[in-house]
């Protein structure tokens, strides 16, 4: 069990620290930094009530000049679950979790506004996509939170984002409207795991970014992740073209994961649902 937020900080990046040595690992810091993904769930259902509050506890989250560009479509039809588990059938959990919301990045209601309000929209650019990209993560993000401090489990999905076309359609999204990623919500059926995180040495810097031995820190990062959970071979990405590696680390199975393209599409979907992107 651990005792201190050390401890905790120690299990998430597998490094020793004094950070936190002295502070009870209770609180809601501590279930931040023991937080876990949840795949595998219970029957039990999730009180309306309660999940009412949770998504009020979402879209509480801050949002970029109060513009509150974030929506959540809750999916309980059976036939629409079924329909995009079945996209994805490599994530069962997708037609097991007892909810599963789509949250999306809302641009409509602004630009409704400005019609009503008779106001000019000179903002179609990158800058107002990502705007409401942010606010939708972060409201994803506070959801699960809180979800997570009532017991419950998730696992967001990015890879509705590869049928984002078909998932459009399938939900009614308007112009100006686009998911960003899925999450499963449910009483968990098992602990669910903790997944180690790059050093803070390379992900925080102080007044500059410190480019200096990255390279190293990886490695040792990759090092450090095979001993508490090492990939089997069988799920080594793309071996038709890499072959299969002796050491298979976090690097490895990253940059190969990466090195096809991921969803080029998806600015001809933001633009034909509105987005100038200029």
């Amino acid at each position: 069990m651990s005792q201190h937020i050390s401890d905790l900080i120690e299990d998430r990046f597998g490094l020793s620290t004094t950070v936190g040595a002295q502070v009870p690992a209770e609180g809601p810091l501590a279930s931040i930094l023991q937080r876990r993904t949840h795949r595998q769930y219970t029957d039990q259902l999730i009180d309306d009530d309660l999940f009412d509050t949770l998504l009020a506890c979402g879209l509480s989250a801050s949002s970029k000049s109060d513009l509150q560009q974030a929506s959540i479509v809750v999916v309980d039809d059976p036939d629409k679950r079924a329909l995009i588990a079945g996209w994805i059938p490599s994530m069962p959990w997708l037609a097991k979790a007892p909810r599963l919301l789509i949250f999306c990045g809302d641009h409509s209601r602004l630009r409704l506004a400005s019609e009503l309000r008779a106001k000019p929209f000179p903002n179609d650019n990158v800058d107002q996509f990502m705007n409401a990209a942010i606010d939708a993560g972060l409201v994803m993000q506070t959801f699960t939170l809180a979800a997570e401090s009532v017991g419950l489990g998730c696992c967001p999905i990015s890879e509705v984002r590869s049928h984002i076309d078909a998932l459009s359609e399938l939900l009614e999204l308007p112009d100006w409207v686009f998911p960003i990623a899925g999450l499963c919500v449910g009483y968990p059926a098992r602990e669910g795991f903790v997944s180690m995180r790059l050093p803070p040495s390379l992900t925080v810097h102080r007044d500059r970014y410190d480019v200096s031995r990255r390279a190293e820190k990886i490695d040792d990062y990759d090092k450090r992740r095979d001993q508490r959970f090492s990939i089997p071979e069988k799920a080594q990405k793309e071996t038709d073209r890499f072959g299969v590696a002796d050491f298979y680390g976090w690097s490895e199975d990253k940059t190969r994961q990466y090195s096809t393209p991921q969803r080029p599409d998806f600015l001809a979907y933001l633009k034909a649902r509105g987005f100038g992107m200029a």
